[in-house]
């Protein structure tokens, strides 16, 4: 697996035009919602605050992540079956994947506090709220991408498949995040952490179970 996580992170250095592309989509897109709403600041009340900024890291993710298998050479897997479990190729992507996914996390809050405004009273909470979701993300997300590369168009069929599954990771972090810039208790958001959690580790499971017999058709 270490192995495994050293050859996604060489590639994806190689790859610079994938880092930059996804750092042109964030800025881009936020300073869309500067020029938008960033001037009328009582428009953004807490609930449009956690909407748009979930909104925006859940497009982000799918098009970061999409490239888990998608972007794989064809005869590839053949060579990984040869050599490794598995359990152990999915085990390694969804590491990555949430290690990605939770630094795009950090930039998208970056951003949104350096050109909207910086509403997280909490931020322990919400710290924690930007793990849970960037693992459930990478889960769900990684298990999508290995579907559809098995398929023509994949890159519609993964943003096909990828919405309704992730839907309830996205309203849970909206909701926890709200109550994080509410200022309220953090025990208010245990339900949605913990519910974040259980999500988290039933994806993990469906995936590391389902995935061999993905891989071998």
């Amino acid at each position: 697996m270490i192995h495994l996580l050293r050859k996604e992170l060489k590639l994806e250095l190689r790859r610079k035009s994938v880092i930059a592309g996804l750092s042109l989509y964030l800025v881009s897109t936020v300073f869309i919602y500067y020029l938008s709403i960033g001037f009328n600041r009582q428009v953004l009340n807490p609930l449009v605050w956690s909407a748009i900024f979930w909104a925006t890291l859940l497009f982000s993710a799918i098009n970061t992540i999409a490239k888990s298998f998608i972007g794989e050479k064809r005869g590839i897997e053949i060579y990984y079956f040869s050599i490794v479990a598995p359990e152990k190729v999915v085990a390694s992507k969804i590491i990555y994947n949430s290690i990605l996914s939770l630094l795009m996390c950090l930039a998208g809050y970056g951003l949104f506090a350096t050109l909207l405004s910086n509403p997280i009273q909490d931020h322990f909470t919400f710290f924690g709220v930007l793990i849970l979701t960037s693992i459930g993300f990478a889960a769900s997300l990684t298990l999508m991408s290995a579907i559809s590369a098995k398929a023509n168009n994949s890159n519609v069929l993964m943003a096909v498949l990828s919405f309704p599954v992730v839907v309830s990771i996205l309203l849970l972090a909206i909701r926890a995040t709200k109550n994080c810039i509410d200022g309220l208790d953090p025990s208010v958001s245990y339900d949605e952490l913990v519910t974040l959690f259980a999500i988290n580790c039933l994806v993990g499971a469906v995936s590391y179970l389902l995935f061999p017999y993905i891989w071998r058709s």
